[in-house]
């Protein structure tokens, strides 16, 4: 009997405190859209909750840093936010069915990993995680991605293909050419492509993309991919660990712009749900976009595959985003796998 009503108690208590964050959640996107002040009777009506409750939600955005002003005959305005990524600001700024499946994290191991553990669960294609804050962030090759509280940008994304991996290879290639078309809607600026995964702005890393594949044993049709994408936003030098220092840096160093993740990340998202809609038929529209953003042609390189280094020079993009070098010996090959680092910007990147 009592095992019973303790279990009933923490439901029920899980319940309120979901429907407190989903009032919450939709007070501050209806705040982010309203020109001026919005009484609280209106939003009580818009959202179909009792005037208390867009009180209690008010009170708990201000906690988190919502400069919202309120005036007895006005009702409420929100004068300042700070630099959160959450729920509330994506709603301000995407349509609500893009909003129920993306998932906001203040903090996670990795999204990557996170997202993988929902994919199983069967979590829909396209299906969107972000965190403010990576503690086991990673890289290509097993390496380690700094991912500093509220400072960047860190997404994964889950796609049920149907294609087999071969033909799903490419699917980074296409995941950079949509990260920069953001970067240049939102900045205005030009970004270049390191093949295959990084993104760069005036010779340093600010994004790298990590995507990863589950492939059924028996069949070998891929069953879903998720990429993930670290984006430097509002990193200071100091930010950044000594070691990278060279090689990293944030959009904000290098455009001089402050922008609000949660606008960048909305910019992002869009570019993403295009790719996903664009995918596989429009493959001569990223092709032609990737070769043009890549920022190693025509550069000497490094090839590293497993414990092997050959030296060569970049000379293109073959038609499945295979990266063509000549080596020194003469002979030309399409690279499709292993690192790549090319020398020119901050020793080799």
């Amino acid at each position: 009997m009592f095992t019973i009503y303790f279990t009933y108690d923490i439901i029920n208590k899980n319940i309120i405190q979901m429907v407190m964050k989903m009032t919450k959640t939709s007070v501050l996107a209806i705040l982010k859209n309203s020109d001026g002040y919005i009484s609280g009777e209106e939003m009580s009506r818009k959202l179909q909750i009792s005037r208390a409750a867009v009180n209690a939600a008010v009170q708990t955005l201000r906690k988190e840093g919502y400069d919202i002003s309120s005036s007895t005959n006005k009702g409420y305005t929100l004068k300042n936010s700070p630099d959160k990524l959450n729920t509330g600001e994506l709603l301000a700024l995407l349509p609500e069915d893009w909003v129920e499946n993306i998932m906001c994290l203040n903090t996670t191991g990795s999204t990557n990993t996170f997202l993988r553990q929902l994919a199983q669960q069967n979590a829909d294609d396209g299906f969107i995680v972000i965190a403010n804050e990576q503690t086991a962030g990673r890289g290509r090759l097993g390496r380690d991605f700094q991912s500093n509280k509220d400072k960047g940008i860190y997404l994964s994304m889950l796609m049920r293909l149907n294609s087999t991996p071969a033909e799903t290879a490419n699917i980074t290639a296409w995941v950079a050419v949509a990260v920069c078309n953001a970067i240049e809607t939102v900045y205005g600026v030009k970004p270049g492509i390191k093949w295959v995964n990084d993104i760069i702005l005036n010779g340093k890393k600010v994004c790298g993309i990590l995507t990863e594949m589950s492939v059924e044993g028996e069949s070998g049709h891929v069953q879903y991919v998720v990429t993930g994408l670290g984006i430097n936003v509002n990193y200071r030098q100091s930010d950044f660990a000594e070691e990278i220092r060279l090689i990293a840096s944030s959009l904000a160093i290098e455009t001089g712009k402050e922008i609000s993740r949660a606008l960048f990340a909305a910019e992002i998202i869009k570019n993403l749900k295009k790719m996903r809609a664009d995918w596989p038929n429009k493959k001569s529209e990223y092709l032609s976009a990737y070769r043009e953003r890549c920022i190693i042609l025509g550069k000497d390189v490094r090839v590293i595959r497993k414990e092997n280094e050959e030296r060569g020079t970049a000379e293109g993009i073959d038609d499945n985003f295979g990266l063509v070098v000549r080596f020194a010996d003469g002979h030309t090959e399409s690279i499709t796998s292993g690192e790549v680092s090319v020398r020119g910007f901050y020793g080799y990147i």
